[in-house]
Formats: structure tokens, sequence, C-alpha cells
């Protein structure tokens, strides 16, 4: 007998509707190891929490990051709660993470947390109240355990970096019952030593481990502490509510001792510098000292009645001396002056002689030419006067053939118009006058060419 199959998807599908039905698997937290942790760059955090007998997959979007409050590793015990899901592509369920804790922890972060904001707003933390660590700490105190890497760390960095640093040792507890209280008791001990700087730490460990650094009264007992303080607790990753107290937070104990004790080889070697520009400095000052000395030396003797009255002498001897000298050289100046003035009248009279000469020859002939000019333009023009009136002159028209016609009145006779048939004219030619009479006239004007010219009249 053949049997119907189902599709994958519908058994995952039915699977999946079983699931979210489960009221159980809404909410849940559960706890485990952390394997297989992947920070993707979307901000989701895959990872699998798994135990001695199971695996399951978790992931944790980066909108519910908020949830977590510390970098997950692998090998973190946690408690991831949320809700299950099933995850149709792959066919399985996964724990959709909504809050992640430190298993054994999350009630220590929680207090830690409260603990640093009430500190906060008290302004414990605050800039002003830290004070500066001393260059030079010739007397350093320690609080700490007396056995383990911290102190021997700080130890030997310390005597390294300086061998004639004092180092005292507080042995305090660190861990466990009563450790608050001892390292309170350390701080308030060596405080009241007057050192120059106090270390207050110890190496690292789990949130349980470093807790009593996280003690209000660990806190006060720092802030209250009238020795600059340098917290070091743990890896540099720790934080406590110490380093925020403190002074100074370094990262590892080791680091705690370089920040406090300075190199005394880089100290030696300043000095020595120093030394060397003090001693150039003071050689420079004698030289200087020993020139000023000289210079006063030649004063004193300048100074002095016996060098006075000799130099007064010499100076007297030499002002009697430039005097005449100066005198002779006034009476030679003098006289070549006169004889160079002499000299300049002569030639400048010489000159002006010559000079008027020349202007008055220069001017007569100016003058000449000046009138031979004007002489010629008279005539010239003359010359075109006289041929325009010969061009002019009526004899001269006559001469040419011309002929001079009026009336018996006088009139100018130009035309036949002015003329009738039996009228007595003269005609003026050039040697005497023709009487005659008019016996006709006769047009050189056609009759068409005559009419046309009325027309354009």
């Amino acid at each position: 007998m053949k049997q119907n199959s189902i599709p994958v998807g519908e058994v995952s599908r039915y699977i999946r509707s079983m699931v979210s039905q489960d009221y159980f698997l809404k909410h849940l937290a559960v706890s485990g190891e952390v394997s297989n942790l992947t920070y993707h760059r979307s901000g989701h955090i895959y990872f699998t929490l798994k135990d001695e007998t199971a695996a399951m997959s978790c992931v944790m979007w980066a909108s519910d990051r908020g949830g977590l409050g510390f970098r997950m590793k692998d090998g973190d015990r946690i408690v991831a709660t949320g809700s299950v899901d099933v995850y149709l592509q792959q066919g399985r369920y996964q724990l959709y993470a909504r809050k992640i804790e430190l298993q054994g922890a999350g009630l220590l972060y929680e207090r830690f947390l409260a603990l640093k904001a009430e500190l906060e707003e008290t302004g414990m933390f605050a800039q002003e109240y830290k004070r500066p660590i001393p260059f030079y700490v010739k007397r350093l105190g320690i609080i700490t355990a007396p056995t383990g890497a911290a102190v021997q760390d700080i130890r030997n960095i310390a005597l390294r970096r300086n061998p004639y640093v004092e180092l005292i040792l507080y042995p305090a507890l660190v861990q466990g019952e009563g450790a608050a209280a001892s390292i309170v008791r350390g701080i308030e001990t060596l405080d009241a030593l007057g050192l120059d700087c106090l270390i207050v730490g110890r190496g690292g460990g789990s949130i349980e481990d470093l807790w009593a650094f996280n003690e209000e009264a660990v806190a006060r007992a720092i802030f209250n502490c009238a020795t600059p303080v340098i917290s070091a607790v743990g890896h540099e990753t720790d934080v406590t509510i110490a380093d925020f107290v403190a002074d100074l937070r370094a990262p590892t104990p080791s680091a705690a001792a370089e920040l406090a004790v300075c190199d005394v080889r880089d100290l030696l070697g300043k000095l020595a510098d120093e030394k060397d520009r003090l001693q150039a400095e003071m050689w420079e000052r004698i030289d200087e000292e020993k020139r000023k000395l000289a210079v006063m030396g030649k004063h004193l003797q300048l100074l002095s009645p016996q060098m006075q009255i000799r130099e007064k002498r010499q100076r007297a001897a030499d002002l009697e001396e430039r005097l005449a000298a100066g005198a002779l050289r006034q009476l030679e100046d003098r006289k070549n002056r006169l004889e160079m003035l002499q000299v300049r009248f002569t030639a400048r009279a010489a000159a002006s002689l010559r000079e008027r000469k020349h202007d008055l020859e220069s001017l007569q002939k100016k003058l000449q030419e000046y009138a031979a000019e004007a002489l010629r333009e008279k005539k010239h023009h003359l010359q075109i006067l006289l041929e325009k009136w010969e061009g002019l002159s009526p004899i001269r028209k006559l001469q040419q053939g011309y002929a001079y016609v009026e009336s018996r009145d006088g009139r100018n006779v130009s035309s036949i118009r002015h003329v009738r048939k039996g009228e007595t004219l003269h005609i003026e030619v050039t040697d005497g006058v023709i009487h005659t009479e008019v016996t006709g006239t006769q047009s050189r004007i056609r009759p068409d060419e005559n009419r046309a010219g009325m027309e354009g009249v």
C-alpha cells in the first residue's frame, strides 16, 4: 500500500507552529558554555550554547545588543534569556536571545553598575579631585597580597628603574571574606606614614575574584586618602570601582610600577646634562667677569691724576698745533679763493662780451633774412595782383577780338532781345567806337531747343 508523502517545508512549518504555541518556549533562561562565537559585521551575534549533554544554536540580533553588558568570548558560562523558534531554511531550532549575563556574575555586575552610578553622582570620579603623581617618588607604598606575581612585578620593575626607592608593603587580603576591610586598613595605615605614592591592586581574575575592589568602603578609602593613589587591578580589560576613584589607573601592576617610579638612569642622564650646562655657563660667566675686570682696570688707569695731567698736556699741544695749522690753511684757502674769483670774473666778462657780440651778429643776420623774405613775399603778391588785373582788364578782352556793345542810353547789350530794328548802337573796340543801326536780328537757338529750354525753366 502506497503512503502519501509530505514536503519537508510542511513538516518544518508544522513543527514551527507547535513550538510557537508553546508558552514555555516564549520566555526562558538557558545556561551553558559559549562556543563558535561570531560577532558579525552586521551587528548580529551568533554562538552555540552547550553543556555536557547537548548544544543549542543561538543568535542575538543587533537591535537587542543593549541586553549584553560585556564582551562575550568562547568558554564563558552565561545565562541567555529569550525565546525558542524554528529556523525553516535549515530545519533546526535556535534560541533568539534578548538578554545575556555571565552565569553567577549577573547579580554582581548589576551591583557594580548600581554602585558606579551612585558614586559617580556624588562626584567621587570627578577630574578636579585627581591629584598628580610626584615625578620623583622616594617612598612607595604597596597594598596587595604578600605572595603572588603582582607584588613581585611591582618590586622588580620599581627597583630596576630606581634602586634607591623605598618600598613599603602592606600585606592585605585581596580576595574573599574580609578582603575589603583589609584593603581599607592598608590604605589608612600607609597614608598615615606620609609616603609619596600608593599602589593598590592585585593580579587578574573573575569578577568574583576582583570584587573586593568594587566595594564602597574601598572606594571611599581611596577618595579620602591624602596620598596620591594608583589603581592596578587585574589585566588591562578588567575595570573596577577603584579604577574610577583612584588618582591614576594603571592597566596592570607592572604598568603601575612604571608610572609611579621614574627611571633613575634617565634622571641621572638629565642631571649630567644639567651639570655640563651649568659648568659651561659658569666658565662663560667667569670669562665674562674677567673681561669686565680688564676693562675696569683700563678705565682706572685712564682716571688716575697723572694720566689725566699727561693727557690734558698732550691735548693742549695737539690743540695748539691744530690751531696754527688751521690758521695757515684758512689764509691759504682765502688766497686761493681770491685768485679763483679773479680768474672766474675775467673769464665770465670775456665770455659775456663774446656772447653779446655773437647775439648782435645773429640778430643782424636774422633782420636781413627777415627783410629779404618780406620783400620776396611782397613782390610775389604784387605779381599775382598784376596777373589778376590783366586777366580782368576790358582792354585786354578787346585786344583779343571782343567788343563792347551798348545802346544809345548807355545800357549794355548782351542779347538780341535788348534791341529793336532801326535802333542805334555804339560798339567799342580797342582803338575807338563804331556807331551802327540795327537792320535785323538772327537767333543762334533753334525753335525746338528754345521751347525745351523754356519748359525746363
